[in-house]
């Protein structure tokens, strides 16, 4: 069989998150393993609204870019990440019409969710299945009748194209493979590929100072739940991150005397710097997360870390470093045990940080990634 010649796509976000940072890691080991390899990406930052929407409920803008790009590479394996909305199944379609085989990353749950997350009302929503997305318009998940109506119908449109245009789906955990087969994705299609962070220099959890939450301000990720925590149990915190929420938790940890610093959005190398510093970090999420790096990212470093009982958490890190979700009390028991102990902080530390290596080195993916294009190649 030939060595793969991997074109990966990406639709960027208009506020980046995870999910770019999962690109930028594939990208990496392609260069690593020396994989010959292209990136072709857009940005919805630089889309308005209006052409966003349109380019939904058409399928996708200018498939003809995909098929130039897989034809220049010779590409036998097209990676797209995220799709929609500039991109599109339109993509998909070019793309295995230039003979190459398509691989569709999810790394969340918008191939049926308008809003990707699953996540609606404060609770886990699965109610958009298959091409049923009517929920997502009559409950206006995207806060915005036009741009609900928009990627409802978007969704349920195209649906079949993209069932038809992809030979792979992979997704980074059993958790949320398990629930992509429950809204649609075929089973027999579907490979689980966990996410790898870089093996870096190991910190010392012992002499950490705060605990950090690292992560975007939205009630899903649970920022609210680690600052009454840290109201709770005195334990300092350090809160990393932007999103709606912030003027509220500002309110909230001044109504609660917690001892929380909000530092707002900072870079990677920042954010490196923040988790090697730290005594432990906390992933209080409340919603179905898929993969989260503030966990990966924590482990890695040999940083404790605490997290929900919730979506893949309990995957990635074992049950018994989880709390139940939306419980304060739960989590600030939790902190206070880590922060008066400094020899447990290392001990937990040392022990995820040797999970990291065996689960999500990037050897691991790299091997893991290359034999699914042998697979798509022999499919293709």
């Amino acid at each position: 069989m030939s060595e793969p010649r991997v074109l990966v796509v990406h639709n960027r976000y208009r506020l980046a998150g995870g999910e770019e940072r999962a690109v930028e890691l594939q990208l990496a080991a392609l260069r690593a393993a020396r994989v010959t390899h292209a990136s072709l990406q857009r940005d919805s930052g630089e889309a308005t609204r209006f052409r966003a929407a349109s380019a939904l409920l058409r399928g996708g803008d200018r498939p003809d870019d995909v098929t130039a790009a897989a034809r220049e590479l010779r590409a036998t394996v097209v990676h797209v990440h995220n799709m929609n909305p500039l991109f599109g199944p339109r993509a998909l379609e070019a793309a295995r019409a230039s003979g190459a085989g398509v691989v569709l990353h999810l790394h969340n749950f918008r191939l049926f969710c308008s809003i990707a997350v699953a996540f609606r009302d404060g609770d886990t929503c699965f109610r958009c299945r298959r091409r049923f997305t009517l929920p997502g318009l009559a409950f206006n998940c995207r806060g915005s009748l036009p741009e609900s109506a928009a990627y409802t119908a978007g969704l349920a449109l195209h649906q079949p194209a993209v069932m038809r245009a992809v030979d792979r789906f992979v997704t980074p955990s059993r958790f949320a493979a398990e629930q992509l087969v429950r809204l649609g994705v075929p089973g027999e299609r579907l490979d689980v590929i966990p996410n790898y962070v870089p093996d870096g220099t190991p910190s010392d959890p012992g002499t950490g100072t705060y605990a950090l939450f690292a992560g975007r301000l939205s009630t899903e990720k649970g920022p609210a739940i680690a600052i009454e925590a840290a109201a709770r149990s005195g334990v300092p915190l350090r809160v990393a991150g932007d999103g709606p929420l912030r003027g509220e938790l500002r309110a909230l940890a001044t109504r609660t005397g917690a001892p929380v610093e909000l530092l707002g959005r900072v870079s990677s190398g920042d954010a490196a710097d923040l988790i090697a510093s730290a005594a432990m970090v906390v992933v209080p999420s409340v919603g179905p997360d898929v993969m989260p790096f503030a966990a990966l990212e924590a482990m890695a470093a040999g940083v404790p870390v605490v997290a929900s009982l919730t979506g893949s958490l309990p995957e990635i890190l074992g049950e018994d470093r989880c709390v139940p979700r939306r419980d304060p009390d739960a989590l600030a028991a939790a902190m206070t045990r880590l922060w008066g102990d400094p020899a447990l902080r290392r001990a937990e530390g040392d022990a995820l940080r040797a999970l990291s290596r065996r689960r999500h080195s990037a050897e691991r993916y790299t091997r893991d990634l290359l034999a699914l294009y042998g697979r798509v190649q022999t499919q293709a």
